[in-house]
């Protein structure tokens, strides 16, 4: 079912927000290869993290959870960043032999991007915090490339320098894989913007990684298409972190996933190489499909700067559908009724349970049309 861990799973697996992999450069080579701090805690300490039962209850507390609202870049708790408690001290993690920054360093990237080199304490603070305020990093360097040739020299200076690098989009981010753990340096594809083309005939779009998902799909409506991905973090992700961490969204069940709808990337390697495979050819079955190794590498093996993604036609009517269910049996009875009336047109089957549906009434202040059920199924059509 499309998409149906946005609330329910969600509550349980996101629970302990474990950072999850960072790209490390050390002379060309990944090395941070474990899924994420707390596993790394886990292997060398044998920690466990808390149960889900007791993550549900911390989750209930700062997450408004919601399939019916789009989430911001930052979250309205009041904790500040310096609450937060660093990525290394919770999971006890040992910082690899990287260098670290110097002038010189800061004097190269001022002259490879001049004025896009932040070093206040201040405007770093957002960027060194995860979405949720759960983890947070010590960067002392955030870069803002402009362009893949921008990328290129900085990654090549850092794997000649030996400097890590963490690459972030939008931060929207739910397990803390956007922020460094140490004091890497962050390099963030905000202003990697434009949309480079759009092939009206085809529904083929190219266009820069740092490209906000919501505003790729205002641009395509115009042309009556539409992005093959919908999120609640739309209105700040990034198409680039999209791709990066192959996102499902609650168009999947409709037009599939990332793996299928991108039909190539651009992609800056640790040394600084720029592998462009950013083809916009719908059939090609010549050679290696390089592509799918970025496609939810979470930029351990590159930084994606650029995507080809392939759009489908703007429906011409939406009908949605809010139902009562007495038991999980009746949801996978229903979705299976659901398909083999609706065919193609059911484009979204997303499931709630109670207690996620009064923390929507809670949070969001809606009310519920329908009482009295232990779960609750949203159907969407589209054709």
């Amino acid at each position: 079912m499309a998409g149906s861990s946005l609330v329910y799973h969600g509550l349980v697996q996101c629970g302990s927000i474990l950072p999850r992999r960072q790209i490390l450069f050390y002379k060309g080579r990944t090395l941070a290869v474990f899924a994420s701090a707390a596993t790394y805690t886990t292997l060398r300490e044998n920690r466990k993290v808390e149960s889900s039962k007791d993550a549900i209850h911390r989750m209930a507390k700062l997450w408004h959870v919601g399939p019916f609202r789009k989430r911001v870049l930052y979250c309205t708790s009041s904790a500040s960043a310096q609450e937060v408690p660093l990525t290394s001290e919770r999971y006890g993690v040992q910082r690899l032999p990287f260098s670290h920054v110097s002038d010189e360093d800061l004097a190269f990237f001022e002259h490879t991007i001049p004025g896009r080199v932040i070093t206040d304490p201040d405007m770093l603070k957002p960027f060194n915090v995860d979405w949720l305020k759960m983890v947070r990093g010590c960067s002392k360097v955030l870069l803002k490339p402009r362009t893949s040739g921008e990328v290129s020299e900085i990654l090549r200076y850092c794997n000649e320098r030996n400097l890590a690098v963490t690459p972030q989009g939008g931060n929207t981010g739910l397990v803390g894989g956007s922020v460094p753990v140490f004091d890497e340096i962050i390099l963030s594809t905000a202003l990697m913007n434009q949309v480079i083309s759009f092939n009206s005939v085809s529904g083929i779009l190219i266009c820069q990684a740092g490209c906000i998902l919501e505003t790729l799909n205002q641009y395509v409506e115009e042309q009556d298409f539409i992005m093959p991905l919908d999120l609640g973090a739309k209105g700040s992700c990034h198409i680039g972190g999209n791709v990066a961490t192959n996102a499902g969204g609650v168009r999947l069940l409709r037009y599939g996933s990332l793996r299928g709808t991108v039909l190539g990337l651009e992609v800056v390697l640790s040394d600084g190489q720029i592998l462009n495979c950013l083809t916009s050819l719908r059939k090609d079955n010549t050679g290696y499909d390089m592509k799918q190794l970025f496609i939810g590498s979470e930029g351990t093996l590159g930084i994606i700067t650029a995507v080809s993604i392939l759009c489908p036609r703007k429906p011409k009517a939406i009908n949605v559908a809010f139902l009562g269910c007495g038991s999980f049996a009746h949801i996978l009875e229903t979705f299976k009724v659901c398909k083999g009336m609706l065919g193609e047109v059911l484009s979204a089957y997303e499931f709630l349970d109670d207690n996620c549906m009064k923390l929507v009434q809670k949070h969001l202040k809606l009310n519920n049309p329908l009482t009295g059920s232990p779960f609750y199924v949203l159907i969407e059509t589209s054709g």
